[in-house]
Formats: C-alpha cells, structure tokens, sequence
C-alpha cells in the first residue's frame, strides 16, 4: 500500500462523527504553523533585522517586497501542483520546506557578518540585501503562499454547504492565534534570541506539523468513500440558495476571464496589501501616532476577537444570501480601518482603526476560503486559488515597500494612508456586479 493511500495509516470511513471535522482543526493547526512566513511573523524581527544587516527600513522594505512578489510569481504553479499531488502531500513538503527556511534565516546573522568582515562595506549592503530577499522569497513561497492556500482548500474540499461554518470555526482561532503572535514571537526572542526563535519554531515544524499533516490529512471525501458535508444536502441548498449549485467546473482561464473572479481577488489582494504594511510597519506607525511598542501590539487583540465575530456571522448567513453583498461590507470595514489608522491618535479613529480592520480581516477569512469552490468549482481549484494566492502574496510584498517609502521620503505616513482609503472603496462600488458566474449558467 502507497505510503500516501487514503487508507494509510487509517481508514477516515471509520472514524465515528465526520471526518471533514478533522480536517478543519487540523487545517487550523496548519495554518498557524505558517505564522513565520505571515507579515505579523516578521513584525517583530524587523527592526532587528534593520540593525543586524545595517540595512534601512526602505532597503529592508523593498528586499521583503523583491522576495515576496517573486513566491508570488512561483505560487500559479503551486496551485496546479496541488490539484496534481493532493493537498496531503503538498501540505507535508510545505512544512517541511518552511522548517528548512526557518533554519536559514537563523544563520543569516552569522554569514553576513562573516562575509561582510571580508568585503568593501558598499558591497556589504548588497550581500545583506541578497541573503534576506532569498528568505524572503523562500518563507513566503513555503509557509505563506503554499502552506496556507493547501490548508484552505483542503478545508473546502471537504465541505459544500457546511463551507461557511467550518471557515468560520477555523477563522476563530486563526485570529486569536495571529494576534497573539508578535507578543508569543517576542517572547521567544526574549529567551532564546531572535536565531533561537527561529530555531524553535523549525523543531516544531518538523516534529509536530508535518507527521500531523501526513496523519490526519486526505485529498477529498470522495476519494475516501464518502461525500462533502458527510451526507447529500444538495436538497437544502436548492431551496436555500440557488448560488449554491454547481453548473460547470471552471478552468483556471475561465475564471479568471470574469469581471467576479478579479473583484473578489483584488478584494482579497487589497487586504493583504494594507494588512501587511501596517503590520510591518507597526512599531514605527505607532511612534508617528504616539503609541508605545506595547500598546499598538495590544490593539491587535479586540481586532481578533471583532474578526471572528465577522467570520462566525459571515458562516452563519453566507448560505443565504450572495457573497457580493459580504464583499462589499469588507471593502467598507478596510475603508472605516484606514481612515482610522490616519486619525490613529484620537479616540474614535482608534476605534476605526481597531473595528474597520476587525471587520475586514474576518471577511476576509470567511469569503477567500468560500467564493472559488462555490463560483469555479473543485475540479481546478488549485490552480483557481493559486492565482489569487499569487496575487495576494504579491500584494503583500509591495505594501511594506510603498508604506517604508511614504514615511523615509514623505516625511510621514499619511499619504499612503489616504491612497488605502481610496481603493478598498472604488472596489466596493465594483462589487456591485460581482455575482457568482453559476448563475449565467
């Protein structure tokens, strides 16, 4: 028997509630386990990377910007080599490729200080730039890009009119875990040093994530002898919501011909793009607005606990009604969350600040992990997601780049602030006209 049968090392059939539900926590586990590779995995080692590669907040910006939009241009890829391997095996090398980063970016202190000893110091800069970009490049690609899109979809794969709510149980503690990690990240470099850190999480990588991955982890109900949801609902949906049927499978060229497919994507890229930067930048916004280390990182936990109220809520109803309506209320949570940012030191922009973002980041969580099966289909949907997980990755990388800019060679952060203000709201006027392609069908 294959080492990657279904039935190895135990047949999902069996288990006594449906085995879709071990997929969503482990799932949940797999993506925590792709914090290091995830903006806030980084916030805390940015101004430690700025002064161990005596690189500056640009310079550093734009290496995270030249890594991460390069992952993103591999990620396409990544997408169809899940619909070929199956998200089981793909999610096992992801997190073992992630470890192997992990152990990489603990040593680039060291190398570069011994290269740097025996090079001219206007080379050194380049050297420092090169080693972290390839990090960059590679912890992206590995934990953000590849670890994070095979945890989702597998979720997807596993359920259709459940879709929402399993998103929703997940987005629960995703959230709490990702706020929560700049302050567990910081706590870890406090006792083993930031290459210790890294060190850590790459033991953990290996010895819990990846036997796990390979355990609990299979393709699809279907190839297990069963069925999304653990029993046929496609009677419900029909009287629920006509969204919810499947015509046709798109291929990736089809979906990504539509006017939907691009409204929801650069939906979902904005977010990434605005999440990230502030994030990257957080300990420096919140000295521009008067904010302590301390107190700017506290703020990310009421953002938490709003972003799953959202998810839970966009689970409940999304069966009900039409994702474009959900889409929308994102784009004004992102809009609400950027006016707040620049107005960060009053009372009422704080609470913009902490609300918009709250709102938007859990729909974000909900919508990416449900409008491509639902709109396209599960028979491409690697490579579907992957060119919105490109997108979103590459977004990601030039967010820092465009805010370290705005503050090193605009004096200050506002005028990025206002352009981010700007976009999420044209979208939510574009996604008037994002409905689901199934029902031109």
């Amino acid at each position: 028997m294959s080492f990657w049968h279904p039935d190895k090392p135990f047949r999902p059939v069996s288990r006594p509630f449906f085995y879709g539900w071990w997929i969503v926590v482990v799932g949940t586990i797999g993506m925590l386990f792709s914090i290091p590779g995830q903006t806030m995995g980084f916030s805390v080692f940015t101004e430690i990377l700025m002064e161990e590669l005596g690189l500056s907040r640009v310079g550093l910006s734009a290496a995270y910007c030249v890594g991460t939009v390069a992952s993103g241009v591999t990620l396409p890829r990544l997408g169809s080599l899940y619909d070929e391997w199956g998200g089981r095996k793909l999610a096992v090398v992801s997190v073992l490729l992630t470890a192997a980063v992990l152990v990489y970016l603990s040593l680039i202190g060291k190398v570069f200080r011994l290269v740097s000893s025996a090079i001219p110091e206007t080379i050194a800069s380049v050297v420092a730039f090169l080693l972290i970009g390839i990090g960059f490049y590679l912890i992206r690609m590995a934990a953000q890009g590849a670890l994070t899109m095979t945890c989702r979809n597998l979720m997807g794969e596993w359920f259709d009119y459940r879709r929402g709510i399993a998103m929703s149980f997940s987005g629960l503690f995703v959230s709490f875990a990702f706020s929560a990690a700049p302050t567990f990240l910081d706590s870890l470099i406090t006792r083993f040093d930031h290459d210790g850190a890294w060190l850590v999480l790459a033991g953990m990588s290996v010895c819990i994530m990846a036997p796990l991955a390979w355990f609990v982890f299979r393709d699809t109900p279907e190839q297990c002898g069963m069925v999304m949801d653990g029993a046929d609902l496609s009677a419900k949906k029909g009287e629920v919501n006509p969204d919810m049927r499947i015509h046709h499978q798109f291929t990736r060229e089809e979906a990504i011909r539509t006017f939907t497919f691009w409204a929801f994507a650069l939906s979902f890229g904005f977010f990434s793009f605005f999440s990230t930067a502030f994030t990257f930048h957080i300990v420096s916004i919140g000295e521009e607005f008067g904010f302590q280390k301390g107190d700017i990182i506290a703020l990310f936990i009421p953002m938490a606990a709003i972003s799953v109220v959202v998810s839970l809520f966009f689970g409940a109803i999304n069966t009900r009604t039409r994702l474009k309506w959900l889409l929308i209320a994102m784009n004004l949570g992102a809009v609400a969350g950027a006016i707040g940012l620049m107005r960060l030191n009053t009372s009422p922009g704080e609470w913009a600040y902490v609300v918009g973002n709250g709102f938007c980041g859990g729909g974000f969580m909900a919508l990416s992990g449900l409008v491509w099966p639902r709109f396209f289909g599960r028979e491409r949907l690697g490579a579907i997601s992957g060119v919105n997980m490109s997108l979103v990755v590459i977004a990601s990388g030039i967010g820092p780049l465009l805010f370290g800019i705005s503050k090193q060679w605009m004096g200050g952060y506002v005028p990025i602030l206002l352009m981010s203000a700007i976009l999420p709201g044209a979208l939510a006027i574009a996604s008037l006209w994002a409905d689901n392609p199934q029902r031109k069908l």
